[in-house]
């Protein structure tokens, strides 16, 4: 049987011969090459994260129509594969020059602080590794080994408002993070920015806007209560002693230590566990740190300062946990009476935690509840049970330009975190990332529940609709890591994009120079009561709409072919069906027909329905159904990744 890396690997074709190689590299420089790369395939970091998974493939230019302006010279790990089995190096060096490129591109593409940009850096450092000891072997020539330099690096443009927002939610590090001065400046009004409404009908976006509240279980505030105590101590020359363990040591500068160290871990490492829920209690936490202590004990010699330093912190902090464990849960009550309810709400037999995707009421428009994600659940001080979610709008709760096009059911993710009471829950729904919609659906859930689609985020104040890059960026911690089922389609469906279902509100004395129009507002606590369209230029990002689908051409008859007499029109009762006659069906609309077993109800229809259910007590006894997200089993021949 394959083990579950073998499974995981993709497969090592065999070189095919190609009578355009002129023999100069030989059959075993060629399995060299195809060792390095994949290499790169088989590379995992301490925590399991695999650095070249985005450089698998070449970037979808349909998703990412810019990448191509910007490089030149795309490449991915797939190409250098493909090259490798047609023999289409002359020689090593150009195999080097394509490896180099790929994270030169993740580096020119990317911003420094993304997920990609870090990847790159882990990838630029193994292929590095992966040539030295090529070249400590006596297999290639040592100046072959090194990376070339394909040129500068350009500096990152200063980030849009937008694009911030997702760095900021795809940052690992803690916000309260004083010492490192990291610490995320309140959104504010920029120069220039006019508010055309008054308060009563504009609120006040920012007050609302940003990150969920930090509601922090007691285990959690003991946790980085003692990660922020041991980074005060400094030493005799005023180093910060925290330094040396902030990051593990450079893989290739440091080989011995991964052989000597079996556990490798860093403050990084335990800051990341922490902030997605992976300890269980203050001990589970600290023996993570007492083994980052003693890793730097048994690697470095006992008069270094390193291993003065490790035994210095180790000491401080089991003294803070050791006070940190005395102090009773009432003591990390929140200032503001709320206590953190981590296992999710009951309520009306059903189990609601963070991540489920919910319907909230609406109270600007009952036939359309809110679509949202949960992010917080706690209890205040009188008991009451509330949630922090995320609000996705639908189209027509947004401003954008007339000619916008959607797909069915399109949501879009918003800055907006609200908190509501539980009882404001009034359904169940899911949300897709546009990329998996079209492959299938969410196992296991019931065929009732809406199921809606996200490509873009939407920057409320200045009405702007941008393409998320990264989906897990748009998710709570806690699920970030997780994956749901699904039953795939046979075939991917084309999904087409519709008019923008507000597009009849643009003004007929509408023009480009017209200032941006502004959403019409009801209560405080509701998204919109109806958006607003504009002519305004487009921005370079937007895409114009799709071209309309030309009718066909009426088929021509040979002019020697005398026409047919018309057939005599057979008038069929709709009340009578026969096998011999079945039911005319007339589409009134070129749109795709969903098959019966996906096919959806309307926000109203759903609404409605509910509501219908309730007040007649037919509704089914309450169950507690899975979570929208659970951690996916070792074998999943029906999921999909993301």
């Amino acid at each position: 049987m394959e083990s579950e890396k073998e499974l995981s690997q993709p497969p090592r074709e065999q070189p095919v011969n190609s009578i355009e190689n002129d023999g100069a590299i030989t059959r075993e420089t060629w399995k060299l090459m195809m060792d390095v790369v994949m290499a790169i395939y088989d590379y995992r970091e301490e925590d399991g994260h695999d650095p070249s998974r985005l450089f698998h493939r070449s970037v979808n230019k349909r998703y990412v129509p810019d990448y191509y302006d910007i490089i030149k010279e795309p490449m991915a790990l797939s190409i250098l594969k493909a090259r490798i089995n047609k023999r289409e190096y002359k020689h090593f060096s150009e195999f080097v020059r394509d490896c180099a490129l790929i994270p030169h591109n993740a580096q020119t593409y990317n911003r420094p602080r993304s997920q990609a940009y870090e990847d790159a850096l882990v990838v630029k450092e193994v292929f590095a590794a992966e040539f030295r000891k090529l070249a400590t072997q006596g297999l290639i020539p040592a100046e072959e080994a090194e990376l070339p330099d394909l040129g500068e690096i350009p500096e990152a443009d200063p980030l849009p408002d937008d694009e911030e927002e997702e760095e900021e939610e795809e940052d690992d590090e803690d916000d309260d993070s004083e010492d490192e001065g990291r610490r995320r400046k309140k959104p504010g009004p920029k120069p220039g920015f006019k508010r055309g409404l008054t308060q009563k009908h504009e609120p006040d976006l920012r007050k609302k806007r940003g990150r969920p509240p930090r509601v922090d279980t007691p285990m959690e505030i003991r946790i980085k209560t003692i990660l922020k105590g041991i980074r005060k101590f400094k030493g005799a020359g005023g180093h910060l002693k925290i330094t040396h363990f902030e990051r593990l040591p450079d893989k290739a500068a440091y080989p011995d230590y991964y052989m000597e160290i079996k556990e490798p871990i860093a403050i990084d490492i335990i800051k990341r566990k922490s902030k997605r829920k992976k300890y269980n209690s203050v001990d589970h936490f600290m023996r993570d740190l007492d083994l980052m202590f003693e890793n730097a004990k048994a690697y470095n010699q006992s008069d270094s300062q390193i291993f003065k330093d490790a035994v210095d912190l180790q000491t401080e902090s089991r003294k803070l946990a050791e006070q940190e464990k005395k102090k009773p849960d009432s003591e990390f009550l929140m200032e503001d009476g709320r206590f953190p309810l981590p296992d999710g709400i009951l309520h009306r037999g059903e189990l609601w935690k963070v991540g489920d995707w919910v319907h909230i009421q609406n109270q600007n428009d009952v036939s359309k509840p809110i679509v949202a994600q949960i992010y917080r659940t706690w209890q205040d001080s009188d008991g009451e049970k509330w949630i922090n979610a995320c609000w996705y709008y639908r189209p027509e709760q947004t401003v954008h330009h007339f000619e916008k096009h959607f797909y069915p059911n399109e949501v879009v993710k918003t800055g907006q975190y609200r908190d509501h009471r539980i009882d404001e829950i009034v359904d169940r729904c899911f949300v897709m990332f546009f990329t998996r919609y079209s492959r299938g659906r969410p196992r296991d859930l019931a065929p009732d529940k809406e199921i809606y689609v996200c490509e873009a985020r939407y920057n409320e104040e200045k009405h702007k609709l941008n393409k998320i890059k990264t989906w897990a960026s748009c998710l709570p911690d806690e699920v970030r890591e997780k994956d749901y089922e699904m039953d795939l389609f046979d075939v991917p469906r084309k999904i087409k994009k519709i008019p923008s279902p507000i597009k009849h509100l643009l003004k007929e004395d509408a023009k480009e120079t017209d200032d941006l129009p502004r959403p019409t507002w009801g209560t405080d606590n509701a998204p919109p009561v109806a958006g607003a369209v504009h002519r305004r230029p487009r921005d370079e990002n937007e895409s114009p709409p799709p071209e309309p689908t030309p009718s066909p051409p009426p088929p021509s008859l040979p002019q020697s072919v005398a026409p047919r007499q018309p057939l005599p029109r057979t008038i069929i009762d709709p009340g009578v069906r026969t096998p011999a006659t079945p039911p005319i069906i007339i589409h009134t609309t070129p749109a795709p027909i969903r098959p019966p077993g996906f096919h959806q109800m309307t926000p109203s229809q759903s609404f409605t329905a509910t509501l219908q259910r309730r007040a007649s007590n037919l509704a089914a006894a309450p169950q507690t159904p899975a979570g929208a997200y659970q951690p996916s089993p070792p074998a999943q021949p029906y999921s999909a990744a993301q």
